[in-house]
Protein backbone atom coordinates (compact mmCIF):
# COMPACT_ATOMS: atom_id res chain seq x y z
CA UNK A 1 0.00 0.00 0.00
CA UNK A 2 1.43 3.13 -0.91
CA UNK A 3 1.34 6.31 1.58
CA UNK A 4 1.70 9.85 1.15
CA UNK A 5 1.31 12.52 3.55
CA UNK A 6 -2.28 13.58 4.58
CA UNK A 7 -3.13 17.14 3.20
CA UNK A 8 -3.21 19.44 6.38
CA UNK A 9 -6.48 20.67 5.74
CA UNK A 10 -7.84 17.17 6.11
CA UNK A 11 -5.94 16.54 9.44
CA UNK A 12 -6.63 18.62 12.63
CA UNK A 13 -3.75 18.61 14.28
CA UNK A 14 -3.84 19.97 17.83
CA UNK A 15 -1.92 23.02 19.25
CA UNK A 16 1.07 22.63 21.03
CA UNK A 17 -0.20 21.26 24.48
CA UNK A 18 -1.26 23.60 27.62
CA UNK A 19 -2.22 23.32 30.86
CA UNK A 20 -5.22 23.97 29.73
CA UNK A 21 -5.86 21.38 26.92
CA UNK A 22 -7.81 17.78 27.39
CA UNK A 23 -5.82 15.04 28.11
CA UNK A 24 -7.46 12.34 26.27
CA UNK A 25 -5.10 9.19 27.39
CA UNK A 26 -8.50 7.41 29.07
CA UNK A 27 -11.09 8.52 26.45
CA UNK A 28 -11.70 5.00 25.04
CA UNK A 29 -12.03 3.39 28.70
CA UNK A 30 -15.82 3.59 28.44
CA UNK A 31 -14.99 1.16 25.91
CA UNK A 32 -14.19 -1.59 27.69
CA UNK A 33 -15.79 -5.06 27.79
CA UNK A 34 -17.62 -7.38 25.15
CA UNK A 35 -20.09 -6.21 22.47
CA UNK A 36 -22.44 -7.53 20.46
CA UNK A 37 -21.59 -6.04 16.25
CA UNK A 38 -23.70 -5.80 13.74
CA UNK A 39 -21.47 -4.61 10.70
CA UNK A 40 -22.50 -3.49 7.04
CA UNK A 41 -19.81 -2.89 4.57
CA UNK A 42 -19.88 -1.18 1.52
CA UNK A 43 -18.47 -3.96 -0.76
CA UNK A 44 -18.10 -1.51 -3.81
CA UNK A 45 -16.87 1.92 -2.24
CA UNK A 46 -16.03 4.86 -4.42
CA UNK A 47 -17.13 2.83 -7.10
CA UNK A 48 -20.06 5.12 -8.91
CA UNK A 49 -21.88 1.65 -9.04
CA UNK A 50 -24.84 1.49 -6.64
CA UNK A 51 -24.07 0.62 -3.35
CA UNK A 52 -23.74 -3.36 -2.87
CA UNK A 53 -23.87 -4.15 0.97
CA UNK A 54 -22.67 -6.73 3.28
CA UNK A 55 -23.86 -7.22 6.23
CA UNK A 56 -22.25 -9.32 9.41
CA UNK A 57 -22.99 -10.28 13.06
CA UNK A 58 -20.62 -11.02 15.84
CA UNK A 59 -18.43 -9.55 18.88
CA UNK A 60 -16.10 -7.16 19.38
CA UNK A 61 -13.71 -7.49 22.98
CA UNK A 62 -12.24 -4.51 23.82
CA UNK A 63 -9.06 -4.68 26.38
CA UNK A 64 -6.93 -1.89 28.31
CA UNK A 65 -3.27 -2.30 28.08
CA UNK A 66 -0.92 0.08 29.84
CA UNK A 67 -3.27 1.05 32.37
CA UNK A 68 -5.33 2.33 29.49
CA UNK A 69 -3.02 4.40 27.38
CA UNK A 70 -3.55 1.75 24.77
CA UNK A 71 -6.24 -0.79 24.20
CA UNK A 72 -6.48 -3.66 21.68
CA UNK A 73 -10.24 -4.66 20.08
CA UNK A 74 -10.76 -7.92 18.97
CA UNK A 75 -13.88 -8.21 16.28
CA UNK A 76 -14.70 -11.41 15.01
CA UNK A 77 -17.99 -11.21 12.73
CA UNK A 78 -19.55 -13.24 9.98
CA UNK A 79 -22.33 -14.24 7.91
CA UNK A 80 -23.60 -16.45 5.12
CA UNK A 81 -20.83 -15.96 2.68
CA UNK A 82 -17.83 -15.64 5.43
CA UNK A 83 -16.50 -13.48 8.02
CA UNK A 84 -14.16 -10.51 8.77
CA UNK A 85 -11.42 -11.04 11.81
CA UNK A 86 -9.20 -9.06 12.88
CA UNK A 87 -7.63 -6.42 15.69
CA UNK A 88 -7.03 -3.30 16.27
CA UNK A 89 -4.35 -1.48 18.27
CA UNK A 90 -4.90 2.16 19.80
CA UNK A 91 -2.13 3.92 20.74
CA UNK A 92 -2.16 7.19 22.58
CA UNK A 93 0.67 9.95 22.32
CA UNK A 94 0.72 12.52 25.34
CA UNK A 95 2.91 14.60 22.96
CA UNK A 96 0.84 15.43 20.46
CA UNK A 97 -2.40 14.88 22.84
CA UNK A 98 -3.68 12.11 19.64
CA UNK A 99 -4.65 8.43 19.61
CA UNK A 100 -3.57 6.29 16.54
CA UNK A 101 -5.84 3.36 15.29
CA UNK A 102 -4.06 0.59 13.57
CA UNK A 103 -5.73 -2.32 12.28
CA UNK A 104 -4.89 -5.65 10.84
CA UNK A 105 -7.23 -8.43 9.73
CA UNK A 106 -6.16 -12.19 10.49
CA UNK A 107 -6.39 -12.88 6.54
CA UNK A 108 -4.34 -10.05 5.59
CA UNK A 109 -1.87 -10.44 8.47
CA UNK A 110 0.27 -7.18 8.44
CA UNK A 111 -1.77 -3.82 9.89
CA UNK A 112 -3.06 -0.82 7.56
CA UNK A 113 -1.71 2.62 7.74
CA UNK A 114 -3.11 4.12 10.97
CA UNK A 115 -5.67 6.76 11.04
CA UNK A 116 -5.10 9.40 13.95
CA UNK A 117 -7.27 12.21 15.76
CA UNK A 118 -9.11 11.80 18.87
CA UNK A 119 -12.17 12.99 20.83
CA UNK A 120 -13.98 16.29 21.46
CA UNK A 121 -14.82 15.59 24.87
CA UNK A 122 -18.33 14.72 24.50
CA UNK A 123 -18.00 10.95 23.41
CA UNK A 124 -17.19 11.75 19.93
CA UNK A 125 -14.01 10.87 18.01
CA UNK A 126 -12.58 11.60 14.92
CA UNK A 127 -9.75 10.23 13.11
CA UNK A 128 -7.84 11.10 9.93
CA UNK A 129 -5.63 8.95 7.67
CA UNK A 130 -5.01 7.65 3.99
CA UNK A 131 -5.86 4.16 1.89
CA UNK A 132 -5.28 2.58 -0.98
CA UNK A 133 -8.79 1.68 -3.24
CA UNK A 134 -8.11 0.04 -6.44
CA UNK A 135 -4.43 1.72 -6.65
CA UNK A 136 -5.62 5.46 -5.81
CA UNK A 137 -4.78 7.08 -2.26
CA UNK A 138 -7.57 8.39 -0.89
CA UNK A 139 -8.63 9.99 2.43
CA UNK A 140 -9.82 7.82 5.25
CA UNK A 141 -12.28 9.52 8.63
CA UNK A 142 -13.06 7.65 11.20
CA UNK A 143 -15.65 8.32 13.50
CA UNK A 144 -16.50 7.03 16.88
CA UNK A 145 -19.41 7.77 18.61
CA UNK A 146 -20.18 6.51 22.36
CA UNK A 147 -24.02 6.79 22.12
CA UNK A 148 -24.48 5.65 25.64
CA UNK A 149 -23.30 3.17 27.93
CA UNK A 150 -24.70 0.27 26.33
CA UNK A 151 -24.32 1.28 22.28
CA UNK A 152 -21.58 2.40 20.21
CA UNK A 153 -21.26 3.50 16.62
CA UNK A 154 -18.37 3.39 14.08
CA UNK A 155 -18.54 4.73 10.82
CA UNK A 156 -15.72 5.07 8.28
CA UNK A 157 -15.52 7.39 4.92
CA UNK A 158 -13.67 7.50 1.87
CA UNK A 159 -12.69 10.41 0.31
CA UNK A 160 -11.55 10.84 -3.22
CA UNK A 161 -11.48 14.26 -3.02
CA UNK A 162 -9.83 15.71 -0.62
CA UNK A 163 -12.39 16.07 1.72
CA UNK A 164 -14.57 17.73 -0.02
CA UNK A 165 -17.06 14.72 0.14
CA UNK A 166 -17.08 11.35 1.76
CA UNK A 167 -18.99 7.78 0.83
CA UNK A 168 -19.29 5.59 3.99
CA UNK A 169 -18.04 2.29 3.65
CA UNK A 170 -18.47 0.93 7.34
CA UNK A 171 -21.11 1.22 9.80
CA UNK A 172 -20.70 -0.74 12.77
CA UNK A 173 -23.17 -0.86 15.91
CA UNK A 174 -21.89 -2.37 19.22
CA UNK A 175 -24.82 -3.09 22.10
CA UNK A 176 -22.63 -3.74 25.19
CA UNK A 177 -23.06 -7.23 26.39
CA UNK A 178 -24.09 -8.63 29.99
CA UNK A 179 -20.51 -9.21 32.34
Amino acid sequence: MAVTAVPANAVQTPAPATAAQRDGQHDFDWEFGSWATHVRVLRNPLSGAAPDWAEFQGTSIVKPILDGRANSVELSVKNAKGAIEGVSLRLYSPQSRQWSLNYATVRGGVMTAPVYGGFDGKGRGTFYGQDTIDGRVVLVRFVITNVSANEARFEQGYSADGGVSWETNWIAVDTRMPN
